[in-house]
């Protein structure tokens, strides 16, 4: 709950990463300290192809950022969870706009409420397990959601990390951070097979499969 609420309240902030309705300085800002952000994203699209005619999870998919990008990209089908209604009713809206509702979906749910009507192809957890304090159960859902699994983890031994964890934690929202050792270990007993992790800014970024 307290996570819901918070995002609600910071949907217009988050947003504006990545639509950069900022100031120019604030812009300039986003672009030296949130570099990493746009570097998942393309993390992520690398390792999701072939994205044509594939089926994937966005799992905490906020705005729909990386929902419907993979719908732009000719996805067979991909469906946006989030915890927020904000974020959803925001991600829907987009998708009627662009007319790409026939191709994604969105859903206000946690993802371990969450009953798939298919596996997919691939699921994607980015920005998701730095506000997941036992995530080991998200990890088993996506292993048994999908065929593989593309995730951010805010790196531990960082200068960002204690400045994150305060300022986040004095506006209610609790954040995580992990060791590439912890990243191992819960992939490795969510019960994937192969696996690689990278250095991705101050964020680990890591991709896994079942075979």
């Amino acid at each position: 709950m307290e996570q819901q609420q918070y995002w609600d309240y910071e949907i217009n902030n988050f947003d504006a990463i990545y639509s950069h309705k900022k100031s120019k300085f604030a812009n300039t800002l986003d672009t030296i300290f949130r570099r990493d952000m746009y570097e998942r994203f393309n993390y992520t699209l690398k390792n999701a192809m072939p994205i044509q005619n594939r089926s994937f999870l966005d799992i905490g998919c906020g705005t729909g950022y990386y929902s419907l990008e993979l719908a732009r990209k000719k996805a067979k089908n991909v469906v946006g969870i989030d915890i927020s209604e904000n974020m959803v009713n925001v991600s829907r809206q987009r998708a009627d706009r662009e007319n790409l509702a026939h191709i994604v979906s969105f859903e206000q749910t946690d993802l371990l409420q969450y009953e798939p009507n298919e596996k997919f192809d691939v699921s994607i957890g980015i920005g998701l397990f730095d506000y997941i304090k036992d995530p080991l159960p998200v990890l088993k859902k996506m292993r048994n959601s999908s065929d593989k699994a593309i995730m951010s983890f805010p790196r531990l031994w960082t200068w960002r990390a204690p400045i994150r964890k305060i300022r986040l934690g004095l506006r209610g929202c609790k954040v995580y951070f992990y060791t590439s050792a912890d990243i191992k270990n819960l992939i490795t007993k969510a019960g994937f097979i192969n696996f690689n992790i990278e250095k991705v800014g101050k964020l680990f970024c890591a991709t896994a499969s079942v075979n």
